[in-house]
């Protein structure tokens, strides 16, 4: 029997795609024994799921500390992995894979000329460019496993997997209108459209559509919600009571709503491994071809200001960073007229009671 580590210490989006390496090299070696080492607050995610036995949580700022490092790493050696899967590859991760002593470490080749330290057995390119409507951040991790371990039938689907009793979630069973979960802020304020945007989008959709609005935002968020919600008109329309506080939970309370809009972040991978209708709003600095997962115009939509005005990014497109640092400029150019252009149609067709259908 094959025992098999997946190291994916990041965010609660990457977390979730890189389950796909255990779904996917377990109908390599269907009797192998899985771990997966991630942060303590993404572990919701991949909790319950098939092809995961063991999932091994640490807390983000203890990992960084080099003693804890050294640690951690020992402890991971005594469970003397076979296979070492690394699609976070920084320093971190690069460490705890040299000193695996795993025969078969594989992690993606992130330089053109790497240290000569042999982090990995097995260097992988990154793809230069996405051929699947997963998307190619997807697509990476997928080719990580089949690059090493050709696979017949690929699978490009996360899946989140709710117990029977999460399944039975019922905080939304008084509200007989549609819930849209609305995400108002990013995960960072880089990926937070203006406040005055988000109010103008919830105002337009409590106005002319007959549904609730649930406002969605992290805990230490909830004093920007509070300024957001108290801009909005129609507050009779809008759910901002009911709050999750564990990914678990926040899973449930997706599952149990119509849709989601939101800015691109966690919450949209999670909706979308729910087989829930998403529209993501992209900050500028985002790159749509690697995070916007299987959009097809209908059920995932999305929109990116360089879709829509590309000669802004004339200057920038090659520069991610510069922007990421001060999106602000180019995030004020995505207005609410140019998102309602496709948020619309999209609304129009999910909802079957809007009080009126605009074009």
């Amino acid at each position: 029997m094959k025992k098999i580590l997946v190291i994916q210490n990041k965010r609660i989006g990457d977390v979730l795609i890189a389950s796909l390496i255990a779904t996917n090299i377990k109908t390599v070696y269907p009797n192998s024994e899985i771990h997966y080492f991630v942060y303590d607050y993404t572990s919701g995610v991949i909790e319950n799921h098939p092809c995961i036995d063991k999932i091994i949580r640490v807390q983000e700022k203890q990992l960084k500390k080099i003693p804890n490092l050294i640690k951690t790493t020992w402890n991971l050696s005594k469970e003397k992995y076979d296979i070492v899967f690394d699609p976070y590859a920084k320093f971190q991760s690069r460490f705890i894979c040299l000193f695996s002593g795993a025969h078969i470490r594989i992690g993606f080749k992130k330089r053109l000329k790497d240290p000569l330290l042999p982090f990995y057995t097995h260097n992988i390119n990154f793809l230069k460019e996405k051929t699947h409507i997963c998307g190619k951040s997807i697509e990476d991790r997928v080719h990580l496993v089949h690059s090493v371990f050709p696979l017949k039938t690929p699978t490009y689907n996360p899946k989140i997997y709710l117990t029977e009793n999460e399944k039975k979630y019922n905080k939304l069973n008084p509200y007989k209108k549609p819930v849209i979960m609305f995400g108002v802020l990013g995960s960072t304020p880089q990926k937070s459209m203006p406040s005055a945007y988000v109010i103008e989008l919830i105002d337009h959709l409590t106005s002319n559509y007959d549904i609730t609005i649930l406002f969605n935002y992290a805990p230490h968020q909830k004093s920007e919600a509070q300024k957001i919600y108290n801009g909005c008109k129609n507050k009779n329309a809008i759910i901002f009571d009911i709050y999750e506080d564990s990914i678990r939970g926040f899973t449930a309370l997706m599952s149990a709503c119509h849709l989601l809009v939101s800015n691109e972040g966690g919450a949209v991978h999670i909706a979308k491994a729910l087989n829930k209708p998403t529209f993501t709003i992209f900050s500028p600095y985002v790159l749509k071809s690697s995070w916007a997962s299987f959009e097809d115009g209908v059920f995932h939509r999305s929109i990116h200001l360089l879709d829509e005005k590309p000669e802004l990014f004339s200057t920038n497109r090659n520069n991610l960073k510069k922007i990421e640092e001060n999106p602000r400029y180019l995030y004020n150019k995505l207005t609410p007229s140019l998102i309602l252009d496709k948020l619309n149609p999209f609304l129009i067709h999910h909802l079957s009671n809007e009080k009126t259908k605009l074009s």
